[in-house]
């Protein structure tokens, strides 16, 4: 073990209850005492303070694969400081010693209620396998302070961190955006790495591919501290003013040394095909409502269901596309009752998606669940169940509140059953949308998926969608339906 230094800090932290199973009195009754307090969720990610959960215990080891910055907070148990505390803690690894860096490196300075300090540890080298880092609490400026929890049993004194396998990877998280064509037109997009990247790794690395159908430059930010994501700028560099034709590029990550491309690898920049739309229509609006984070449209596809086809149903959250006030199709949705036009909310009149409210989950976007089997949920993995920017509608004459027809988005979507099995699948389709009743509104529209490996090409079918739970079943029809297929 090569010891590297011993850092001073300073620590204080909130009152707080031990997670010691005999230490349940609290403030003056107990004597103050000082441990790492460093807490994981189910999915074995640390819970970063100032989070709390009572529920969980303070770990004493913690296996990483991340090259993130992990913070290892401290707390001092007590009921408040009347003067600043200081403590002493070494930091030690079984490997290579510049590896890593330890923060604060100099003397910090806690009183009153402030009674938790972080360290932060930062992974500076791609490391090997069956490395540690060890942390200890060695000295404590105040000797009424007790180092360790009171209970011999968890003293918590000490926290190690075991470097496991790394799993570096990156993905978009944004699989389309358009652009108005005009030359010198940025748009910014992000790269995201779930698990961190090292800055030297990936500096000159080449890891697009590029179908492009105009010509742009490309830049990125300078990575500084994130380790999360990079954001890229992409400016275009000729005039795209053809209304009658659509103009598309496609950026696609592909895998490098050390890092895999995983969930969405495909990017598309394109300038649709533009058709005069008046926004107070305002299309998108019937099938979305913004006060509801729960709202749903109701949908129904033709599918095989036991060797015969039947209409079966599906349904998911649906949302408005949110863009700025500068774009075509942009209607103001809010002014949060503000006068200052700078927190205004602006919807796209005429797109809508579907996507969970929060969390790592998937919606059933056009019950595409159905589509597979062993498909796996997670939004990590198959992102494409979750579609921002799914149907775009056109009113009839520009202008009819009613009635028109609908596009499906075009755009490559990613579904897998493992982060080592994903497919990437093209989608598109068209239809027409119609209010059939007084406010219940009807799509009818055909989807199409394109993947050669799973279904040997293209493959469609029938949908029709509702903005409510109560419609008409749809008639039966006498064609052919596709049928699951396995990942």
């Amino acid at each position: 073990m090569t010891r590297i230094k011993i850092f001073s800090v300073l620590f204080t932290a909130l009152l707080y209850i031990s997670c010691s199973k005999d230490d349940y009195k609290l403030g003056s009754e107990i004597d103050p005492y000082l441990r790492f307090n460093f807490l994981v969720k189910a999915d074995n990610s640390p819970l970063e303070y100032p989070a709390i959960n009572g529920n969980l215990v303070p770990q004493s080891t913690y296996e990483n694969k991340s090259v993130k910055t992990l913070k290892v907070p401290v707390t001092l148990t007590t009921r408040s400081l009347k003067k600043a505390v200081t403590a002493n803690f070494s930091a030690e690894t079984s490997g290579v010693a510049n590896s890593f860096s330890v923060n604060p490196v100099n003397q910090l300075s806690f009183q009153g209620n402030k009674l938790t300090d972080t360290i932060y540890v930062s992974f500076d080298k791609r490391w090997t396998e069956n490395q540690s880092i060890n942390l200890k609490l060695e000295t404590v400026s105040d000797p009424d302070i007790h180092i360790g929890n009171l209970n011999s049993a968890y003293p918590n004194n000490t926290f190690k961190i075991d470097l496991g396998t790394i799993a570096t990877n990156y993905t978009f998280p944004v699989t389309q955006y358009n652009v108005k064509g005009e030359v010198g037109e940025t748009i910014d997009f992000k790269v995201n790495f779930p698990n961190g990247f090292f800055p030297e790794e990936i500096e000159n690395a080449n890891f697009f591919k590029f179908q492009n159908g105009f010509e742009y430059s490309l830049t990125h930010d300078d990575f500084g501290d994130n380790r999360s994501s990079v954001t890229y700028h992409l400016t275009l560099l000729e005039d795209l003013q053809n209304d009658d034709a659509r103009y598309e590029s496609k950026i696609t990550l592909i895998n490098i040394p050390n890092y895999t491309a995983t969930g969405n690898t495909n990017l598309t920049i394109a300038k649709p095909i533009k058709s005069p739309r008046d926004i107070q229509a305002n299309p998108a609006s019937k099938f979305t409502d913004s006060t509801n984070a729960f709202y749903l449209t109701y949908g129904e596809h033709w599918f095989n269901n036991n060797g015969n086809c039947t209409w079966q149903t599906f349904n998911a959250l649906t949302y408005p596309v949110v863009v700025t006030k500068d774009d075509p199709n942009a209607i103001l949705y809010s002014d949060k009752g503000t006068t200052n036009p700078n927190d205004d909310i602006y919807h796209d009149a005429f797109k809508i998606g579907f996507n969970v409210s929060s969390g790592t989950n998937t919606v059933n976007s056009f019950g595409l669940k159905r589509w597979f089997s062993n498909e796996s949920n997670s939004a990590a993995i198959s992102p494409g169940f979750n579609i921002t920017s799914a149907l775009e509608f056109f009113p009839a004459n520009g202008n009819n509140k009613t009635e028109g027809t609908v596009l499906v988005i075009p755009q490559d979507i990613t579904i897998g059953s493992s982060a080592t099995n994903t497919h990437v699948i093209a989608i598109s389709g068209e239809g027409t949308y119609k209010e059939i009743s007084t406010g219940l509104y009807e799509i009818s529209f055909e989807l199409k998926l394109t993947n050669d490996k799973l279904f040997g090409g293209t493959v469609s079918t029938q949908y029709r969608m509702y903005n409510n739970k109560t419609y008409p079943k749809p008639t039966a029809l006498s064609i052919s339906c596709p049928k699951e297929v396995s990942l």
